[in-house]
């Protein structure tokens, strides 16, 4: 887009780094704001600050692409020779001919579908867009359309805005933005206006900056707009989505070299034939051009692409109820390749709430879970030197540590609600980022008034000068006020997040309410500690993943030692084992060759932008591992895109991160990533039975039709091949794919990403159960020319073409019990615990039967009615690959190939 081109590039300078007046003399612009000839000006310039929206493609654009995988291709070809080239009987196989295209273009049309899904990413971004923000505009405060902010525009701030562009903050009055979007982290961070030093500074520690689509959630500012548009941290996202490379996914690559093999085998049989029956048995080239091109269309697994499709949507189902939904079905079969499970921490292995953990009190220290009785008076200052709210249905509102906090005292029984009608709240000193301290005071039923306190420990203990301890009040000396230090530190070394409470009464409240008077002289009341604590369930998710020989690895935006102790206490990394722990600016410092040399590594990735979280999953694909990858902010859509399996949050996550995610989870829970991977495998394995399934009677059809042209007989007819694919291949096929999980499925390590369908001994079996099939039936239909019932030959002939039909056929629904497992002895799995199974078998057991039993039907199929010793034949020779495979497997899994 020409016009485009056209617009001015914006800033890319670190504006954290420089003071205000720099700022303001780079965007040349004043406190004031701009005129509206300079905004108009800028506009032209920079263009509106609004997310592009990328090239799509059409609907017909979808449609056709759908057709460039070889697999369809070789199916349309085959679709075309039987439309177009008449059978010796000079009849063209029509509807051979539409079944094939039928299921080429159901195919295509979920394809379009699942693909169109996957545009909604950047639309969302565009939607997440404020309508207005309050600027100033020629010294006067107005009200304008977002999309008409421009770079040196002064944006002012409150408590329920959201961040319209990115902003160098020039007044910040007690200014808390929640950047979860950006930064993974849902804890508000507070603002500051110091400048920063540094130029690999990560986003979540830019304290004097505010970003595009954060939400301002406590007190007020003001800031320079330094970028707009594309050029916004949201907008670089919104370009790596669209820039990103759609990956291919195991199933895809897999079916591609299926699809390529496929086509190799049958032109090369198909030219054999040709030669062989041209040359040595003299038949005539247009016969043997007719029977090569039917043994080329029976060669081809025609609904192997419908039946995937079946046993992908089979799993989806499964997942739905299992709390993952799957937005692109080949992420089914995906979720069981995966080696590496990159997984943000807050939401998905931590509970994405506040809470209170441990409690310094009366000289000991508590668990949350511990005796800690309603009047203690570190939890009555907790509760009320806060300024968390009820909202409907009682709900908790406000600053995570505040409302962790009123939730604790409710646990422990002190009611704040209640108490506070008692105790009312007279006057405040709201937090202050220089002061680390918050105060109220309370008028009592005495006529005292409490100040209660809350704030950084350090600081609380250089304003008391007594300690609470046993309901007593002791001198706090040096040694006491170390105690306290210790335990601060203590807790601090766990991550935890620890506030300190002090108090003391008061005669009456001043006129002026003067910090450095009020919060001097306290007592010291106990210390607590918070952290966002993991899931009860997650570090037995972490163990399984591990049993599977999936490396979980934790990616947050958290601290480092937040992040260090959540991955020590799940069991990601061991304790003590810090030289698995990469911050992102540690990593800005190594080269793409370098992280990926020493990827393997590092388990936790903590202060990390989307940038970082991309090389991670690129590192690791590198290594040739299927990724997936967690998220729920707009953040981590990149990440999803670029992952292997792109992992959605149902609960916290954005309709960007949702829109890039390959499946969705219900509840948020990494546990549930476990799940869904074991029902990954289960589907990989059960496409594999079917395939392994289909391609031994295919194969089978194709060494009967190439035998018979060397032996110059007619075993089987078109008519027989079609129905035969028709009865056996459906049915059987897609209960393959409803078999349930075999025993000791999530003790095996990830398959990898070279493995395909026809690994761990599946071609193998093919090939050595397709020759049993082809032998039995050629030897059904050399024993009836052999020992005939009948004396004319047309007779004998008809009975040997019948026998030989219902031995293929039969035989073929017998294989079926086989690929119940690949390795285990049908015995041990269960021959008949899939009931969708055996209606399956019984269904085509009857049209197989019905159309040699049944009179008028029988002549239209052109076979003969069998007596009881025919039928002994064919039902003997069905069933011996039943122990013939059942021996395969023994000796198999004597050898140690299994």
């Amino acid at each position: 887009m020409p016009e485009e081109n056209e617009k001015k590039e914006q800033m890319s300078q670190a504006f954290y780094s420089q003071n205000q007046e720099e700022v303001l003399n780079e965007l040349d612009t004043t406190p004031e704001g701009l005129t509206d000839d300079q905004a108009q000006q800028r506009l032209s310039e920079y263009g509106a600050n609004e997310l592009e929206e990328g090239k799509r493609s059409t609907t017909l654009q979808k449609f056709i692409a759908q057709f460039k995988d070889l697999m369809i291709i070789v199916l349309l070809v085959a679709a075309a020779i039987s439309a177009i080239v008449p059978n010796e009987d000079g009849h063209r196989e029509w509807v051979d001919a539409i079944i094939i295209l039928a299921v080429v273009v159901i195919n295509a049309v979920m394809g379009v579908i699942q693909e169109s899904k996957a545009e909604q990413a950047i639309e969302a971004l565009r939607e997440m867009s404020t309508p207005d923000a309050t600027v100033l505009r020629n010294g006067h405060r107005v009200t304008i359309n977002s999309e008409e902010l421009v770079p040196g525009d002064i944006i002012l701030l409150e408590a329920g805005d959201v961040v319209p562009a990115d902003m160098r903050l020039i007044e910040a009055s007690s200014l808390k933005i929640e950047e979860s979007a950006l930064t993974g982290e849902s804890v508000p961070v507070e603002k500051k206006l110091e400048v920063l030093e540094g130029e690999d500074i990560g986003i979540g520690d830019r304290v004097n900056m505010a970003y595009s689509n954060s939400n301002v959630t406590y007190g007020r500012g003001k800031g320079i707009v330094v970028n707009t548009g594309m050029a916004t941290e949201v907008g670089k996202i919104a370009g790596m989505i669209a820039s990103a490379d759609e990956t291919q996914t195991p199933l895809k690559r897999n079916l591609n070299q299926l699809g390529k093999f496929l086509t190799y085998a049958i032109i090369a049989i198909a030219v054999v034939m040709f030669f062989v029956g041209t040359g040595l048995n003299d038949r005539g080239w247009v016969d043997m051009l007719l029977t090569s091109i039917s043994l080329a269309v029976a060669a081809i697994p025609e609904g192997l692409p419908a039946i995937v499709t079946i046993i992908l949507a089979l799993g989806t189902q499964v997942l739905s109820k299992r709390n993952s939904m799957i937005r692109k079905l080949p992420a089914v079969e995906t979720l069981g390749a995966t080696d590496i499970i990159a997984s943000d921490k807050t939401g998905t292995l931590t509970l994405n709430q506040m809470t209170v953990e441990k409690l310094y009190v009366d000289d000991h220290q508590y668990a949350a879970s511990g005796d800690i009785p309603p009047e203690n008076m570190a939890l009555k200052i907790m509760n009320f030197a806060n300024d968390a709210q009820f909202g409907k249905d009682n709900q908790l509102m406000g600053d995570p540590t505040e409302t962790a906090l009123v939730q604790f005292g409710l646990d422990k029984g002190f009611d704040v609600r209640e108490e506070i009608k008692v105790e009312p709240r007279v006057a405040d000193l709201p937090f202050d980022s220089d002061r680390k301290m918050m105060s109220t005071i309370h008028k009592l039923k005495e006529g005292k008034y409490l100040v209660a306190v809350k704030g950084a420990p350090d600081i609380l203990l250089e304003r008391a000068n007594e300690v609470l301890i046993s309901g007593e009040t002791k001198e706090l000396d040096e040694s006491q006020k170390q105690i306290i230090l210790d335990n601060n530190q203590n807790m601090a070394r766990q991550a935890l997040r620890v506030l300190g409470t002090a108090y003391k009464y008061i005669d009456e409240v001043p006129e002026t309410l003067e910090p450095e008077e009020i919060e001097k002289d306290l007592t010291f009341a106990g210390l607590v500690g918070m952290i966002d604590p993991e899931r009860p369930e997650a570090e037995q998710a972490v163990k399984e993943a591990k049993g599977a020989g999936i490396r979980p690895i934790m990616i947050t935006g958290d601290h480092r030692d937040t992040a260090e102790a959540i991955a020590q206490r799940l069991g990601i990394i061991e304790k003590g084992d810090d030289s698995a722990v990469l911050t992102g600016a540690q990593l800005d410092k190594m080269s793409d060759e370098e992280f990926s040399q020493n990827v393997e590594k590092y388990s936790v990735y903590a202060r990390v932008s989307p940038e970082h979280k991309v090389r991670i999953v690129s590192a690791w694909q590198e290594e040739g591992k299927v990724v997936g990858m967690t998220g729920d902010g707009v953040n981590d859509a990149p990440a999803l895109k670029q992952a292997d399996i792109g992992i959605g949050m149902g609960i916290t996550g954005t309709e960007v991160s949702k829109g890039a995610s390959d499946m969705v989870l219900a509840d948020d829970n990494f546990a549930t990533i476990v799940v869904a991977v074991e029902e990954g495998r289960k589907v990989f394995s059960n496409i594999q039975k079917a395939i392994q399934y289909l391609m031994a009677a295919n194969l089978g059809e194709v060494l009967t039709l190439f035998i018979s042209t060397l032996m110059a007989w007619d075993t089987l007819l078109p008519i027989h091949l079609l129905w035969i694919n028709l009865v056996t291949d459906t049915f059987p096929a897609i209960a393959l794919g409803m078999e349930p999980a075999e025993q000791n499925l999530m003790q095996h390590k990830p398959r990898g990403k070279t493995s395909n369908f026809f690994s761990g001994g599946v071609m193998s079996s093919i090939i050595y159960q397709g020759i049993v099939e082809a032998a039995s039936v050629l030897f059904v239909y050399w024993s009836a020319i052999q020992w005939p019932v009948h004396a004319t030959y047309d007779a004998v002939h008809e009975d040997a073409l019948t026998m030989a039909f219902a031995t293929l056929g039969l035989m073929q629904l017998f294989h079926a019990f086989n690929v119940k497992s690949i390795h285990q002895s049908l015995f041990k799995v269960g021959p008949f615990k899939n009931r969708a199974f055996n209606w399956a078998i019984l269904l085509s057991f009857a049209m197989m039967m019905v159309i040699i039993i049944v009179p008028g039907l029988n002549d239209i199929f052109r076979v003969a009615h069998l007596d009881t010793y025919q039928w002994a034949i064919v039902l003997g020779a069905s069933f011996a690959i039943i122990p013939i495979v059942e021996i395969v497997k023994a000796v198999q899994r004597a050898m140690g190939k299994s």
